[in-house]
């Protein structure tokens, strides 16, 4: 007796059904992660359809925030997942950061006026980070962004930050304000004691220097913290 099963070859779907067949006839705003992820794999395996694998992917990464995450050696331990295709998945993933960066750039600055202008800016390029990375954001008085820079990249203590070394490039970009962002790699973007202390400290040489601080924001996974509205 032939054993029955619920596995579904891609070309069992209908052709409206079928993710390339879907994009080219109502648009790809209209796909889903998966389908989208099942596009670029190509072909699944005896086992799991092209979209079954593309689930299968999203599942065991927590969702597109988990991939972006995601090492080569991690995907190709996937059954069905080559080198090509893991690459070919990374090399999307690259591209993804680099257009959100040139689609801000393009048509003017970004301009960054209250917490949500700076997450929206740094999320994409700083929530899936494995490591702690502090970047400082130059603006000028209108909250157009000049410069942005990294300080430090690793583990990060707010102990041992250099304040001056924080109002380096603000001042000699003659910035009218600047912003501080860094990341929790643990996904919790609450701040630490030690974080409020620094921040603080560097609102005071701010006003002394009349280089006011915007906001230090502490991005986690898919969310974060403006240590601002810790200090009120």
């Amino acid at each position: 007796m032939t054993e029955l099963t619920n596995h579904f070859r891609i070309s069992d779907f209908t052709d409206d059904s079928k993710p390339r067949e879907k994009l080219l006839n109502f648009g790809a705003d209209v796909l889903s992660d998966a389908e989208l992820l099942a596009i670029l794999l190509g072909s699944g395996t005896k086992e799991r359809n092209v979209l079954e694998l593309a689930n299968f992917i999203l599942k065991e990464n927590g969702g597109l925030i988990g991939l972006r995450k995601i090492h080569k050696e991690e995907l190709i331990k996937v059954e069905g997942i080559g080198s090509a295709k893991a690459t070919a998945i990374l090399a999307t993933i690259e591209l993804g950061k680099r257009f959100s960066k040139a689609v801000q750039g393009n048509d003017q600055r970004p301009r960054l006026r209250c917490p949500e202008d700076i997450y929206e800016y740094v999320h994409y390029q700083m929530e899936h980070l494995d490591h702690e990375e502090l970047h400082i954001i130059s603006l000028d008085t209108k909250y157009y962004v000049i410069a942005e820079e990294m300080l430090y990249k690793g583990t990060i203590n707010t102990s041992s930050i250099r304040v001056a070394e924080i109002f380096k490039k603000p001042l000699l970009l003659n910035a009218a304000t600047f912003v501080l962002v860094h990341n929790h790699p643990s996904g919790d973007s609450t701040p630490s004691a030690a974080d409020i202390v620094t921040t603080r400290n560097i609102i005071d040489v701010g006003k002394k220097l009349d280089l006011p601080l915007l906001d230090h924001i502490i991005v986690g996974a898919g969310t974060y913290s403006s240590i601002k509205n810790y200090l009120n």
